[in-house]
């Protein structure tokens, strides 16, 4: 949430950014509104309690009907002392409940619009010319069907739509992928972490997915447990209640867990193959850092983002993601969009986003600077997901027999394979 300081001393700030979102601006009025009753609802019941307890020193020194009038007293404050304290919960229920529904303050720097409103940074490799090389490029699907490691017949038989089966040198590849990245993020200084990928309401709802993003969202009911669409969920609760030393920041881990989501609102957009499914893995990135250093930090999580992606060997653009395309927790996020042949578009492979103190403050996460408490900032960086990535490889390194050759990066991870080869039929 942010902060409600910030709320008071500069309201149109807020609606700025809630309007730059195209969310709600009277929720702006009225968590305002909320929040002075909060506030004098509770200088109300403190001022009550203070004549109360006044009232109580005056009580045993007193006889007859000097007591008796007391003693009547006494009953009025204590019955409005009850209500005040009735009126201060109800305000700070209400309070709470309206700045959990506010989405976090949007950067200056993002650009306003939608999803086709943003701005591209920035661009990288090379775009290959199939035509030139004599042969059209086949989609992720039909070369995983030639190499055996896609199944995505099997997967829809088992599980139903946007479910599938790595098979073979397929299975092979993720781990290869995953392998990769943590070694990647190790070197970087990440402490690499497995997850759980169930997790409490609160841990979901401190994140931020259980507003706009909840319609994606896998819920057990029998268990109230949640489950996780990124490791990112997990990774920011793990200090969940704490108060950091400031001499340890910043904290920078890399999550590897399962991934689920229901894909809400996607009916009809990537049917076909892996590219949008409801079951992956994924490495994720994440920082905690003091607030002063959260956007040096983004621009450190993007290029690990890059780093990666080009040692893949992968044609890819970097974006500046429009305010209404971004997430509820997210201040700022970079998308990094590798090249598909076959759809002669970009697709968004990995992202980055600025969280600042939003999640924190949600999290009751703070770091100790000498005698200051305060909130931290959190960022997130995906660093592999691995369906998307495998669809990005399969399709930029494809040869014209059906083969694919193997970035170096990832070779030491596959016994030394220089090229996937087609299985026999």
């Amino acid at each position: 949430m942010i902060d409600l300081r910030l709320l008071r001393e500069d309201p149109d700030r807020v609606r700025a950014s809630q309007r730059a979102r195209g969310e709600d601006v009277a929720l702006v009025d009225a968590l305002l509104s909320a929040d002075e009753r909060r506030r004098s609802s509770g200088v109300r019941f403190d001022e009550l309690r203070a004549e109360q307890r006044a009232l109580g020193k005056l009580i045993p020194k007193a006889s007859g009907d000097e007591k008796a009038e007391l003693l009547k007293q006494a009953g009025q404050l204590a019955a409005d002392v009850k209500a005040a304290d009735a009126e201060r919960g109800a305000a700070d229920t209400e309070t709470q409940e309206l700045a959990l529904q506010l989405s976090n303050l949007v950067h200056p720097e993002v650009p306003v619009g939608g999803e086709e409103d943003f701005v591209t940074l920035e661009t990288h490799g090379t775009i290959r010319d199939f035509g030139a090389e004599g042969f059209d490029p086949k989609d992720h699907l039909e070369l995983g069907t030639i190499l055996g490691a896609i199944d995505v017949e099997r997967g829809a038989k088992v599980s139903g739509s946007r479910f599938y089966f790595l098979t073979g040198i397929g299975a092979l590849l993720e781990l290869a992928l995953v392998n990769a990245a943590i070694a990647q993020a190790t070197a970087a200084g990440f402490t690499p972490m497995l997850t759980p990928a169930l997790v409490r309401p609160q841990s979901m709802a401190g994140t931020g997915f259980l507003g706009q993003a909840a319609q994606d969202v896998y819920h057990l009911d029998k268990d109230d447990l949640y489950l996780v669409g990124t490791s990112e969920v997990a990774l920011a609760a793990y200090h969940m209640d704490e108060i950091i030393d400031a001499d340890r920041l910043p904290l920078r881990y890399a999550g590897f867990s399962p991934c689920f989501r229901r894909e809400a609102g996607s009916h009809g957009k990537d049917t076909r193959g892996i590219f949008r499914v409801h079951q992956f893995d994924k490495v994720e990135m994440f920082s905690y850092v003091d607030p002063a250093d959260s956007q040096a930090e983004h621009q450190r999580l993007l290029e690990w983002e890059k780093q990666w992606l080009t040692s893949l060997e992968l044609p890819f653009r970097v974006i500046d993601v429009a305010s209404a395309d971004l997430g509820s927790s997210a201040a700022r996020k970079f998308d990094c969009e590798a090249w598909i042949p076959t759809q002669g578009k970009y697709r968004e492979l990995t992202s980055t986003s600025d969280c600042t103190e939003y999640q924190s403050r949600r999290l009751s996460i703070r770091v100790r600077d000498g005698k200051q408490v305060k909130p931290l900032a959190t960022l997130n960086g995906t660093l592999c997901a691995v369906p998307r990535t495998i669809v990005a490889i399969l399709e930029n390194h494809q040869q014209a027999d059906g083969s694919v050759r193997v970035p170096e990066v990832l070779r030491p991870y596959l016994g030394g394979r220089e090229i996937l080869e087609p299985v026999a039929k």
